[in-house]
């Protein structure tokens, strides 16, 4: 298949970076009157602190916090004491620590960061009393299972090198890290694009694995968490299957099975029993605290909490004053901590026992604002249910709607910094809740994915004309797959939106596996080199679909240290749209990756967004 602008995938030639650095002089020269008024006001809401993750041990809970300039981990101690253990300022310019994981007793902290968010980077491992650094390694890795002084595990992915055992990448192994020495001591022969997660039992005793294949089929193994040799397959093929635990010589495993909102089952000696039955609501994680199971699980796209007996005995309930999202749930074996945040809550660090939750620290926002949920159909009948965030007398007139709908990814309320602002002024923020995420358990998501995309793209198409049915002005957003979202939804009905924002986006459906690691994602959305897959993915590919009619204001943004999803997607795309003389602007960002950027890139690239809604719905004045 002909591509005019397959050139363009080459970020090595000069030509291309000028293209796109024009483009983004000529958006920001267009932006930039409006950008400046609201950079102030988007720094006001992105300066508060806001927790990015937990982990809890014996010594408390370790916390990735962004603050106005920097990222920062601390240390809130049991005694209540709040201590600062790293500045990113202190690592370099433009770093951006992406996440943390404390050995139980507290003694070390491993934190990965790169520099511009990008998923290439370092993991560092300190000794917390000391603050010196006790080893680091190079790469994309995860999942340290600390073993004893200074040996452990971790994961790692082999992006474009093969692994020692010579299988074509991506794929991942885990390795031992031995006085500054790497052995491969698991996941010998596993295919590419399979990826492995691995984590220690709550008694040391059992290595507790994830080995899964895009985002419908895993398989769980355990064994000695000292002999990998041991490690074999415990439970899994063709569903998706979480360990969850090890106790009483039974491993507790989340499955979902016949796509269904998934249950808890306890395998011992080879003999299955549930332990926990599918709820009225899906199950996202569970961990164990003090013998009992603490399940996260979601109602309408909110988190709510649920302690079971080992006997499946319902014995609390933790629900929330406002819709919101329970993240990073992690448990020390005695105590667990998370984090809640909402449309309107930076965060609130909580620990829990399985009994008694406790608030450690929160930060809120004073405001007259209110959270509504409304539903709307898709064009098959399927109720689709959105979260309407707004001040309370503000009408539905300028309405910016939000959504992902892929890989198991639930869309809940979060904390936005950039949204504040708009809400202020009188803009109506809405999540929609599509399917191929995981917010109506698994069936949901298969029926978003591969030849079912489609599903989505009307789900999302349904939650637009909600708002356009009661004469508001819309404008659509989303990014990386999000970005996706929305470029499809503009291709197929450019008449019904005011205006579309499209994010670090996936595009090109017939190369996307060709450029950095898209070969992982043909299980979400197929293999455009089978003819069968192909077939359906040129007929939505936003990318091949781009045609001579009148489209809405279009922002394409994105970030040349984007690692993850390859820029030329939105350059390509953009090239098309220009060709049939779209309203089109491309903003790309110098030092941002997938995964993020510092404080002050991210507030320069909110405030251009949000000029750009603002001019497309009326709100510039």
């Amino acid at each position: 298949m002909e591509d005019p602008y397959v050139w363009m995938e080459n970020l090595e030639d000069p030509k291309v970076i000028d293209w796109a650095l024009n483009e983004n002089k000529r958006t920001k020269t267009v932006l930039r009157e409006l950008s400046s008024k609201l950079v102030t006001r988007i720094e006001k809401y992105y300066s508060i602190p806001y927790i990015l993750a937990t982990s809890i041990s014996k010594r408390g809970c370790f916390t990735l916090i962004r603050e106005e300039n920097s990222f920062k981990i601390k240390l809130y101690l049991q005694n209540g004491e709040i201590v600062e253990l790293i500045d990113s300022k202190d690592l370099g310019k433009e770093i951006v620590i992406k996440g943390i994981q404390a050995s139980k007793d507290g003694s070390k902290l491993a934190f990965s960061y790169s520099k511009s968010g990008a998923d290439v980077g370092l993991l560092k491992i300190i000794d917390v009393d000391t603050r010196e650094e006790v080893d680091e390694i190079k790469g994309v890795v995860w999942d340290i299972v600390w073993l004893e002084k200074d040996r452990y595990y971790y994961v790692k992915l082999f992006r474009e090198e093969p692994p020692p055992d010579g299988v074509a990448p991506p794929t991942t192994r885990v390795m031992l890290r031995e006085s500054g020495k790497d052995e491969m001591v698991w996941g010998e022969g596993i295919p590419t694009s399979y990826f492995i997660d691995i984590k220690p039992s709550s008694d040391n005793s059992k290595a507790l694995l994830n080995v899964s294949y895009g985002w419908s089929k895993s398989t769980v193994y355990g064994g000695d968490l000292k002999n990998p040799e041991s490690w074999n397959k415990i439970y899994g093929d063709n569903l998706i299957a979480a360990p969850i635990d090890y106790l009483n010589q039974t491993y507790l495993i989340a499955s979902y099975e016949d796509d269904g909102l998934g249950k808890i089952i306890a395998i011992s000696n080879g003999l299955i029993k549930t332990v926990v039955d599918e709820q009225d609501y899906p199950l996202q994680e569970a961990v164990t605290v003090n013998g009992k199971i603490v399940a996260h699980y979601l109602k309408d796209a909110s988190s709510i909490l649920r302690t079971f007996s080992l006997n499946g005995k319902l014995e609390d309930e933790v629900k929330f004053d406002v819709p919101g999202t329970v993240k990073h749930l992690n448990s020390k074996g005695d105590e667990a901590a998370f984090i809640y945040e909402s449309f309107f809550t930076p965060y609130r660090l909580y620990t829990y026992n399985g009994k008694t939750l406790k608030l450690i620290d929160s930060r809120e926002i004073a405001n007259d604002f209110i959270v509504e949920e409304a539903w709307t159909k898709s064009s098959d009948g399927t109720r689709i249910h959105m979260f309407i965030a707004k001040k309370r007398k503000t009408k539905l007139e300028k309405v910016l709607v939000y959504g992902y709908g892929g890989f198991r990814i639930s869309k809940t309320p979060v904390y936005d910094a950039s949204i504040i602002p708009f809400i202020e002024d009188g803009g109506v923020y809405v999540v929609a809740n599509i399917r191929g995420g995981l917010e109506y358990g698994e069936k949901w998501h298969k029926d978003g994915m591969r030849d079912k995309k489609q599903n989505v793209f009307n789900d999302f198409i349904a939650a637009i004309k909600y708002f356009k049915d009661k004469g508001a002005k819309v404008v659509a957003i989303g990014r990386s797959n999000g970005g996706l979202l929305v470029s499809a939804v503009l291709t197929q009905k450019p008449e019904l939106l005011d205006g579309a924002v499209i994010g670090y986006p996936v595009i090109d459906m017939m190369r996307f596996h060709k450029l950095y690691i898209g070969k992982a994602w043909i299980p979400e959305y197929g293999d455009p080199d089978n003819p069968k897959d192909a077939e359906y993915l040129l007929k939505y590919s936003p990318y091949h679909n781009v045609r001579q009619v009148k489209y809405p204001p279009i922002l394409v943004y994105t970030g040349l240290h984007d690692d993850r999803v390859h820029p030329a997607h939105a350059f390509k795309f953009v090239a098309k749209l220009k060709e049939v003389n779209a309203p089109v602007l491309l903003r790309v960002e110098t030092s941002s990756g997938h995964s993020g950027a510092t404080p002050k890139t991210k507030i320069k690239e909110h405030a251009d967004i949000m000029a750009f809604i603002y001019k497309v719905l009326g709100m510039a004045d």
